[in-house]
């Protein structure tokens, strides 16, 4: 019998990251007897792209409880969901859906997400009251399996399902993508040390700077290219917005380097063989560094010694590190369809 699944997250707002997450799962969920409907902020967007869905929007709250009420089964996630450092109000948006999905005994997954911080008691309470009746729970890494075990919540730990991407390997030209994102403390010292570094170690490189999130990244993507362009005015640079996800991997395919902020596009970085360097803006950047020894950069004490690093970096020991991330379906799988 066919399941019916609803997917709430972070989808339709543009944001690279949630958005291959988005068609992980959906192309997953497609090969399953399933019919799937997709909570977005953009319906059209989210509906071009997966025809065969049903598209709610994310704050018309009757669509939703109908959707939840037709449903078997509400998958939330995956990403940094379930936490108030970003927002309490999106952190509660997100916990009103779980919260709808038991209220009428529906089965919930919580896919693959980063749990956490939560610093309000009210948030710890509800999501801990919530979570202990979710039917199966993955988790990205072991802090967040932690902090559940202590709320003694089972969960299993899952690598990030974007892993499960097989980007064709294309030849390498001779470009340098430098992926930058709209954040307070990326100012322009930093920018400005990071331009000094690209123009002296790549200029005979072709330079593309990446907006993956076009509201939050185009201004500080221009900023980058323009300050290259003041440096050398014959840098072959180009900013590149507006892109599909298909875009964006196909660009970084052809990267023989990459200097990324954003953790997905570090991944994609890895996946298609470019020597990556990764910008520290947030703990689940620095920790996938760690795991495959990329070189780093701290947004407050710039340090072009790592850019050696990068040059020479080994990838043979990265594919060994990607050939052990195996998404595990099996548990998801079994929760939906049994």
């Amino acid at each position: 019998m066919t399941k019916r699944v609803v997917l709430s997250g972070y989808f339709g707002f543009k944001n690279f990251g949630d958005e291959l997450i988005l068609s992980v799962l959906v192309n997953k969920l497609m090969t399953l007897d399933t019919s799937l409907t997709i909570i977005t902020s953009d319906p059209d967007y989210t509906s071009n792209l997966y025809p065969n869905t049903k598209c709610v929007k994310t704050f018309d709250m009757f669509e939703i409880l109908k959707s939840i009420l037709c449903s078997d089964i509400l998958i939330s996630g995956g990403g940094s969901l379930l936490q108030d450092v970003t927002s309490v109000k999106s952190l509660f948006y997100y916990l009103i859906v779980i919260f709808i999905a038991i209220f009428f005994n529906k089965r919930v997954i919580i896919f693959a997400q980063g749990i956490g911080p939560v610093n309000s008691k009210i948030g710890q309470f509800f999501m801990r009251l919530l979570l202990k009746k979710a039917s199966y729970i993955s988790v990205r890494d072991k802090k967040s399996a932690a902090l559940l075990e202590n709320w003694d919540i089972k969960s299993d730990i899952v690598c990030d399902p974007v892993f499960t991407i097989k980007p064709l390997k294309t030849q390498k030209s001779k470009i340098i993508g430098v992926q930058l994102r709209g954040w307070s403390e990326l100012n322009e010292k930093f920018l400005n040390e990071l331009c000094d570094v690209v123009s002296a170690r790549f200029n005979d490189y072709k330079i593309e700077v990446y907006s993956l999130q076009d509201e939050i990244d185009t201004d500080v993507c221009n900023r980058f290219a323009n300050l290259l362009k003041n440096k050398n005015c014959n840098f072959d640079v180009s900013v590149y917005s507006n892109m599909s996800n298909n875009d964006v991997v196909n660009r970084i395919c052809a990267c023989e380097y990459l200097i990324s902020m954003r953790f997905h596009a570090v991944i994609i970085g890895l996946l298609t063989g470019a020597k990556t360097l990764a910008i520290n803006y947030d703990v689940k950047v620095e920790k996938l560094a760690e795991e495959f020894n990329l070189p780093i950069l701290d947004l407050d004490n710039f340090d072009a010694n790592v850019f050696d690093a990068l040059i020479y970096q080994d990838l043979a020991k990265i594919e060994s590190i990607l050939s052990s991330k195996k998404f595990d379906w099996d548990n998801i799988v079994n929760c939906i369809m049994y």
